[in-house]
Protein backbone atom coordinates (compact mmCIF):
# COMPACT_ATOMS: atom_id res chain seq x y z
CA UNK A 1 0.00 0.00 0.00
CA UNK A 2 1.39 3.18 -0.94
CA UNK A 3 0.40 6.98 0.50
CA UNK A 4 1.79 8.72 -2.51
CA UNK A 5 4.08 9.00 -5.72
CA UNK A 6 6.99 6.95 -5.97
CA UNK A 7 9.92 9.35 -5.79
CA UNK A 8 13.35 8.28 -7.42
CA UNK A 9 16.17 7.54 -4.83
CA UNK A 10 19.50 9.63 -5.67
CA UNK A 11 22.64 8.35 -6.60
CA UNK A 12 25.55 9.90 -7.23
CA UNK A 13 27.61 9.10 -10.20
CA UNK A 14 31.70 9.29 -11.13
CA UNK A 15 30.37 12.97 -12.78
CA UNK A 16 28.10 14.31 -10.22
CA UNK A 17 29.13 17.18 -8.13
CA UNK A 18 28.94 17.28 -4.42
CA UNK A 19 29.34 20.24 -2.00
CA UNK A 20 31.73 20.06 0.95
CA UNK A 21 32.56 22.15 3.59
CA UNK A 22 34.98 24.86 3.37
CA UNK A 23 38.13 24.82 5.07
CA UNK A 24 41.90 26.75 4.41
CA UNK A 25 43.34 25.96 1.02
CA UNK A 26 46.35 24.06 1.46
CA UNK A 27 48.47 26.89 -1.11
CA UNK A 28 47.87 28.90 1.96
CA UNK A 29 48.78 26.24 4.46
CA UNK A 30 52.30 26.18 2.55
CA UNK A 31 52.64 29.81 1.85
CA UNK A 32 52.68 30.23 5.68
CA UNK A 33 54.76 27.64 6.54
CA UNK A 34 57.53 28.61 4.11
CA UNK A 35 56.72 32.57 5.43
CA UNK A 36 57.38 30.66 9.09
CA UNK A 37 60.04 28.05 7.79
CA UNK A 38 62.03 31.53 6.20
CA UNK A 39 61.60 33.72 9.02
CA UNK A 40 62.92 31.53 11.65
CA UNK A 41 65.76 30.44 9.41
CA UNK A 42 67.03 34.39 9.14
CA UNK A 43 66.83 34.65 12.19
CA UNK A 44 68.96 31.64 13.36
CA UNK A 45 71.43 32.83 10.64
CA UNK A 46 71.28 36.27 11.89
CA UNK A 47 71.66 34.85 15.78
CA UNK A 48 74.49 32.17 14.52
CA UNK A 49 76.59 33.99 12.15
CA UNK A 50 75.49 37.26 11.89
CA UNK A 51 77.05 40.26 14.04
CA UNK A 52 76.64 40.15 17.82
CA UNK A 53 74.23 43.01 18.80
CA UNK A 54 76.06 45.26 21.51
CA UNK A 55 74.98 46.30 24.96
CA UNK A 56 74.36 49.81 26.25
CA UNK A 57 77.75 49.32 27.85
CA UNK A 58 79.59 48.31 24.74
CA UNK A 59 77.69 51.08 22.49
CA UNK A 60 78.99 53.95 24.88
CA UNK A 61 82.39 52.84 24.59
CA UNK A 62 82.56 52.35 21.31
CA UNK A 63 80.97 56.07 20.92
CA UNK A 64 83.75 57.45 23.26
CA UNK A 65 86.30 55.52 21.12
CA UNK A 66 84.96 57.27 18.56
CA UNK A 67 85.29 60.51 19.74
CA UNK A 68 88.43 60.27 20.86
CA UNK A 69 90.01 58.80 17.29
CA UNK A 70 88.42 62.01 16.06
CA UNK A 71 90.00 64.47 18.90
CA UNK A 72 93.50 62.60 17.97
CA UNK A 73 92.91 62.72 13.89
CA UNK A 74 92.11 66.27 14.72
CA UNK A 75 95.15 66.67 16.32
CA UNK A 76 97.38 65.04 14.41
CA UNK A 77 95.63 67.18 11.15
CA UNK A 78 96.72 69.98 13.48
CA UNK A 79 100.17 69.22 13.66
CA UNK A 80 100.69 67.93 10.54
CA UNK A 81 99.50 71.62 9.31
CA UNK A 82 102.26 73.22 12.09
CA UNK A 83 105.28 70.97 10.61
CA UNK A 84 104.27 71.89 6.92
CA UNK A 85 104.12 75.36 7.81
CA UNK A 86 107.39 75.07 9.87
CA UNK A 87 108.66 73.30 6.63
CA UNK A 88 107.90 75.98 4.55
CA UNK A 89 109.30 78.80 7.08
CA UNK A 90 112.47 76.66 6.97
CA UNK A 91 112.84 76.59 3.63
CA UNK A 92 112.59 80.12 3.18
CA UNK A 93 114.86 80.37 5.64
CA UNK A 94 117.36 78.70 3.47
CA UNK A 95 117.37 80.05 1.12
CA UNK A 96 117.70 83.49 2.07
CA UNK A 97 120.86 82.37 4.09
CA UNK A 98 121.90 80.12 1.12
CA UNK A 99 121.64 84.12 -0.76
CA UNK A 100 123.64 85.68 2.42
CA UNK A 101 126.49 82.85 2.27
CA UNK A 102 126.33 83.95 -1.76
CA UNK A 103 127.19 87.46 -0.78
CA UNK A 104 130.07 86.83 1.69
CA UNK A 105 131.70 84.48 -0.52
CA UNK A 106 131.45 86.95 -3.39
CA UNK A 107 132.61 89.95 -0.95
CA UNK A 108 134.98 87.40 1.02
CA UNK A 109 136.33 86.90 -2.80
CA UNK A 110 136.43 90.84 -3.53
CA UNK A 111 138.05 91.48 -0.11
CA UNK A 112 140.70 88.88 -1.05
CA UNK A 113 141.93 90.50 -4.29
CA UNK A 114 141.92 93.63 -2.71
CA UNK A 115 144.12 92.32 0.25
CA UNK A 116 146.18 90.99 -2.62
CA UNK A 117 146.82 94.19 -4.29
CA UNK A 118 147.24 95.94 -1.03
CA UNK A 119 149.97 93.36 -0.05
CA UNK A 120 151.83 94.06 -3.06
CA UNK A 121 152.07 97.51 -2.91
CA UNK A 122 153.71 97.65 0.32
CA UNK A 123 156.98 98.30 0.32
CA UNK A 124 159.38 95.10 0.67
CA UNK A 125 161.41 93.76 4.02
CA UNK A 126 164.75 95.30 3.03
CA UNK A 127 166.39 92.12 4.19
CA UNK A 128 164.61 90.04 1.57
CA UNK A 129 163.40 87.07 3.80
CA UNK A 130 160.15 85.29 3.88
CA UNK A 131 158.09 85.86 5.94
CA UNK A 132 159.59 89.79 5.66
CA UNK A 133 158.74 92.39 7.78
CA UNK A 134 156.87 94.49 5.81
CA UNK A 135 155.51 97.01 8.03
CA UNK A 136 155.90 98.48 12.06
CA UNK A 137 154.61 101.07 14.29
CA UNK A 138 156.57 101.39 17.80
CA UNK A 139 155.06 103.67 19.71
CA UNK A 140 155.62 105.13 23.55
CA UNK A 141 152.99 105.76 25.74
CA UNK A 142 152.50 106.46 29.32
CA UNK A 143 151.69 103.07 29.98
CA UNK A 144 154.66 101.31 27.77
CA UNK A 145 155.15 100.28 24.55
CA UNK A 146 151.64 100.10 21.60
CA UNK A 147 153.50 97.93 18.37
CA UNK A 148 152.33 96.62 15.54
CA UNK A 149 153.95 94.29 12.83
CA UNK A 150 152.90 93.04 9.90
CA UNK A 151 154.50 89.75 8.77
CA UNK A 152 154.33 88.70 5.09
CA UNK A 153 155.22 85.38 2.73
CA UNK A 154 155.87 85.00 -0.25
CA UNK A 155 155.23 81.66 -2.37
CA UNK A 156 158.30 80.04 -3.70
CA UNK A 157 158.59 80.77 -7.78
CA UNK A 158 156.30 79.17 -9.65
CA UNK A 159 153.29 78.19 -7.10
CA UNK A 160 150.70 79.74 -5.59
CA UNK A 161 150.23 77.79 -2.25
CA UNK A 162 152.13 79.04 0.37
CA UNK A 163 152.95 76.57 4.01
CA UNK A 164 151.62 77.51 7.39
CA UNK A 165 154.42 79.03 9.06
CA UNK A 166 154.30 78.43 13.31
CA UNK A 167 157.39 80.08 15.60
CA UNK A 168 157.22 83.29 17.48
CA UNK A 169 157.79 86.97 17.50
CA UNK A 170 160.35 88.19 19.82
CA UNK A 171 160.85 92.00 20.69
CA UNK A 172 163.84 93.46 21.73
CA UNK A 173 164.11 97.01 23.15
CA UNK A 174 167.16 99.51 22.63
CA UNK A 175 167.17 102.04 24.85
CA UNK A 176 169.02 104.07 27.55
CA UNK A 177 168.74 105.13 31.71
CA UNK A 178 168.72 108.65 33.05
CA UNK A 179 172.66 107.75 33.35
CA UNK A 180 173.45 107.44 29.71
CA UNK A 181 173.76 103.64 29.85
CA UNK A 182 172.60 101.57 26.75
CA UNK A 183 170.31 98.95 27.63
CA UNK A 184 168.67 95.94 25.87
CA UNK A 185 165.24 94.86 27.22
CA UNK A 186 163.41 91.82 26.12
CA UNK A 187 159.92 93.59 25.32
CA UNK A 188 158.12 90.23 25.30
CA UNK A 189 157.52 87.25 22.51
CA UNK A 190 154.28 86.09 20.93
CA UNK A 191 153.25 83.24 19.28
CA UNK A 192 153.38 82.91 15.67
CA UNK A 193 150.66 81.00 13.32
CA UNK A 194 150.51 82.66 9.65
CA UNK A 195 149.54 82.03 6.37
CA UNK A 196 150.14 84.57 3.59
CA UNK A 197 150.08 87.40 6.20
CA UNK A 198 149.07 87.95 9.87
CA UNK A 199 149.13 91.49 12.00
CA UNK A 200 151.12 90.73 15.25
CA UNK A 201 149.84 93.46 17.55
CA UNK A 202 149.87 94.29 21.11
CA UNK A 203 151.21 96.50 24.36
CA UNK A 204 154.56 95.94 26.59
CA UNK A 205 155.63 97.41 29.78
CA UNK A 206 158.80 99.92 29.54
CA UNK A 207 161.39 99.72 32.72
CA UNK A 208 160.93 103.25 34.70
CA UNK A 209 162.79 105.75 33.73
CA UNK A 210 163.96 103.46 30.74
CA UNK A 211 164.15 105.57 27.55
CA UNK A 212 163.17 103.21 24.57
CA UNK A 213 164.91 104.58 21.33
CA UNK A 214 164.49 101.50 18.99
CA UNK A 215 162.83 98.18 18.91
CA UNK A 216 164.14 94.95 17.25
CA UNK A 217 161.95 92.46 15.96
CA UNK A 218 163.19 88.98 15.90
CA UNK A 219 160.85 85.92 13.82
CA UNK A 220 161.94 82.62 14.42
CA UNK A 221 160.61 79.24 13.21
CA UNK A 222 158.90 76.94 16.28
CA UNK A 223 160.88 74.17 16.99
CA UNK A 224 164.32 76.23 16.28
CA UNK A 225 166.39 79.27 17.50
CA UNK A 226 167.64 80.33 14.08
CA UNK A 227 166.09 83.72 13.66
CA UNK A 228 164.42 83.92 10.34
CA UNK A 229 163.76 87.55 9.83
CA UNK A 230 164.70 90.34 11.75
CA UNK A 231 164.55 93.84 11.67
CA UNK A 232 165.27 97.01 13.59
CA UNK A 233 162.69 100.20 13.64
CA UNK A 234 162.79 103.21 15.36
CA UNK A 235 160.00 104.00 18.20
CA UNK A 236 158.07 107.19 18.67
CA UNK A 237 156.98 109.06 21.21
CA UNK A 238 153.10 109.55 21.07
CA UNK A 239 151.58 113.01 21.14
Amino acid sequence: MSFGPNRPTFKPTPYGYTRRSRGIPRWLLLLITGIVLGAGGVLFLQRSYGPQRLTVEQSEQLRMDLNTASLENQRLSNESKTLHQDLKQAQETQKDESTRVEQLRKHATDMESGVASLLAAIPPDPRGTSPGIRYTDMSVHPDGLHYQVLLIQEPAKGQTDIANLKGNVKLIGIGSYPNGNTAYVDLGTQSLDMGRYIVIQGQAELPKAYRLRQVTVQVLADGSDKIIATRTVRATVAR
